[in-house]
Order: structure tokens, then sequence, then C-alpha cells
């Protein structure tokens, strides 16, 4: 599967929630590293999703938003990775920052070259990447 979302995890099912419309989804991706999907009943009906099942977990790298500061600060956002800067690539106009996080797993998001300058992003700064969880996509073989 080649797909253009930079972020691929991949890993199992580890929780599941289920409500009327949606079920969260909670997907271990290393480490004590846990990414968070929300997806329609029907899409966890049609995948077959259950406790234990591998999953790919795809999130786009301009989906990611950054925290340099702020662990305290609680946040609707379902999923907050904490890791360390690995690199930052500054373009004209954009940023893409790579996260190391602590279970081995790698996060890239683009932000904007002056949301990098203003966080003080570089090499070896502690770093948290906000991810929404509508913004996860799963997917499971064919």
């Amino acid at each position: 599967m080649k797909v253009s979302a930079r972020n691929i995890f991949k890993g199992p099912i580890s929780a599941i929630k289920t409500g009327i419309v949606n079920a969260e989804v909670a997907v271990s991706i290393g480490g004590n590293d846990t990414l968070v999907a929300v997806v329609t009943m029907e899409s966890l009906n049609a995948l077959e999703l259950k406790t234990g099942k591998d999953v790919v977990a795809l999130v786009k790298a301009p989906w990611v938003m950054l925290m340099s500061e702020g662990s305290d600060i609680r946040l609707s956002a379902r999923n907050s990775l904490t890791g360390t800067v690995k690199s930052v690539e500054v373009g004209t106009v954009n940023a893409e920052v790579s996260i190391s996080l602590p279970g081995g797993s790698e996060v890239a998001s683009v932000v904007t070259k002056e949301a990098a300058a203003e966080l003080g992003l570089r090499p070896g700064v502690p770093v948290t990447a906000v991810i929404k969880a509508s913004n996860v996509i799963l997917g499971v073989p064919a």
C-alpha cells in the first residue's frame, strides 16, 4: 500500500469503546505510546475491528499540531505524544519536523516556519505532537 500520509503507524488494537454512531479505537504504536482513532460504527464493523487485531493508522503531517511547553494544559484533542525533535527541515513557507517518540516510533509534522521558530524547534528539544482522534484513519489488509 502506498499512501501520501507521512505518518504510518502499525500495531494491535488495545481497546475499543463503542457508542451509537462512533467508536474510539486505541492502537498500540510501540513502547507505552497509544494512538486513538474515532471511526463510525459502520467502519468498525466493515473493517472487523476488535481488540488484538493489527491495523495501520494514518495521519497526514499537516494534521499534527506541536506544543513545546504546557504539558499541564488539558486539550480536547485525544492524542498527545511527547518526544524529542529529531530534525527540522525549513522551507520557504513551512517546516517539516520529525519527532522521535520514546517507544521507537516517529511522528512528522508540517508547521509554518514562523511557528517552528517561535516554538524553538531544533534537534534535541522536547515537543508534544497533538493529533485529533478524528484525523486518524485506520486500515486493515484487504
